[in-house]
């Protein structure tokens, strides 16, 4: 196992981050680590949060993985489980608390976040073309492309899309596999 050293402020920011990726348990990008940690809860500053994540990876505690679509994801390796295990004491239990209720709050919308994309672009007859997605961290499971009518309706459409991906996907396959 590779060796943290470092002081303690930043040795208890590395593990807080491990604690999330292990408490998610799902892989992230680095836009949902800094929207957790900085944006939304000031756990970590950002700078912090960008020299974490490249340590982590150097020291093969977290494994980035590029997608289909370019997009970093970073999941926690045997080695970070194995570091979280044997410092995690060292992150004070209230924040651990609080990063627990935070996860189980709003991991859902993350994962949603991260899976379910959408985005739509005029067509040169005026119309809109809406593409959604649903992405797991290599590639795309579902890409579906929607032309309609107005700029209004590709708005409706992609907007809905984060809420209504795991039911369109369900009913696909339900009526197109046996």
């Amino acid at each position: 196992m590779a060796e943290l050293v470092f002081d303690d402020n930043t040795l208890v920011n590395k593990l807080q981050i491990l604690f999330i990726f292990d408490k998610m348990g799902i892989p992230l990008t680095e836009s949902t680590i800094l929207e957790i940690c900085a944006t939304r809860n000031n756990w970590i500053s950002y700078m912090e949060i960008i020299e974490a994540i490249h340590t982590l990876v150097s020291s093969g505690f977290l494994y980035k993985n590029i997608s289909s679509s370019k997009e970093e994801y970073y999941t926690l390796t045997p080695n970070g489980h194995e570091c979280l295990n044997s410092f995690f004491a060292r992150i004070p239990l209230s924040r651990r608390t609080e990063i627990v209720s935070y996860v189980k709050d709003n991991r859902m919308a993350f994962k949603r976040a991260q899976e379910y994309t959408h985005s739509y672009f005029k067509n040169d007859d005026g119309t809109y073309t809406v593409l959604l997605k649903i992405m797991d961290p290599t590639h795309a499971i579902v890409e579906m492309k929607l032309n309609v009518t107005n700029r209004k309706i590709a708005k409706s459409v992609a907007a809905k899309w984060e809420n209504n991906a795991a039911d369109v996907y369900s009913t696909i396959f339900d009526k197109l596999i046996d």
